[in-house]
């Protein structure tokens, strides 16, 4: 017992010093462990997961209390190899009523299992690594999403990952829509990398792989509180239940300040 405990502390400082060196410093790394289901390694208790099955208009969703066991093997479950969160999104899936594609998905929640709802306000980060082994055309996997506050029901952003290793911000123009691209950086697909999504007032500040942009949220959504999202929300749609995209996470954590 006390060897596996030094072992999983060896790897955890062995993985976090790596990531010092290449300047990737704000987004946690620790030892997972292949045996169990994600919430075993992962804080899955502020999500709720959102699946690609259910009746048209409703997906599935699994509550925080659920996740702390819960593995699916089609959509979510712990690589048996390196013990990654994984994520399988179909191009034909079951999708919400404001969407035309299918998602493995975590909405962000409160501790007491309350919808999380925060405000433009305060500090609100949320930290990534990740990488991406399949996707056919492209992926959101990170957002933040506007909450109560008015009818809209848009995103205020979204990362995007497309197979050629791009990766995309798209930032919201107003909650009536219309969304602008930045790209963001390049990562050959299926290698790891890391996002930090931060919000803070009027500023989003983006950092991937340790290089920090930062883009000024228009005025108009003040009114609304927002709330994160993770996972594989596939950006196609075809009849295809074999083709979509798979996303793996090594660390997911959130923050609030």
């Amino acid at each position: 017992m006390h060897r596996r405990k030094l072992l999983a502390v060896s790897l955890s400082t062995a993985v976090v010093g790596a990531l010092g060196v290449l300047g990737i410093t704000n987004a946690s790394a620790a030892a997972l462990d292949p045996a169990l289901p994600p919430g075993g390694n992962f804080d899955l208790a502020i999500w709720q997961l959102q699946l690609p099955v259910g009746s048209p208009g409703k997906p599935d969703t699994i509550s925080p209390a659920q996740l702390k066991t819960y593995s699916n093997p089609a959509y979510f479950w712990t690589d048996k190899n390196d013990g990654s969160m994984t994520f399988w999104a179909p191009e034909k899936g079951v999708t919400t009523p404001n969407s035309n594609y299918a998602r493995s998905e975590l909405r962000e929640m409160n501790r007491d299992g309350s919808a999380a709802n925060w405000s433009l306000a305060g500090n609100h980060t949320l930290s990534a690594q990740l990488r991406i082994p399949s996707v056919t055309k492209n992926v959101c996997v990170g957002q933040v999403h506007l909450g109560t506050g008015g009818s809209s029901t848009k995103p205020l952003l979204e990362l995007y990952y497309r197979p050629n290793g791009d990766i995309y911000l798209g930032t919201e123009n107003s909650p009536d829509g219309g969304q602008t691209l930045h790209k963001v950086g390049n990562v050959a697909l299926g290698v790891k990398w890391t996002y930090v999504i931060n919000v803070t007032g009027n500023k989003i500040n983006l950092t991937v792989n340790g290089s920090k942009t930062t883009y000024t949220i228009p005025s108009s959504f003040n009114p609304y509180k927002q709330y994160f999202k993770a996972g594989s929300y596939n950006q196609s749609s075809s009849e295809s239940t074999s083709n979509g995209a798979k996303v793996k996470f090594y660390s997911l954590t959130v923050s609030h300040g």
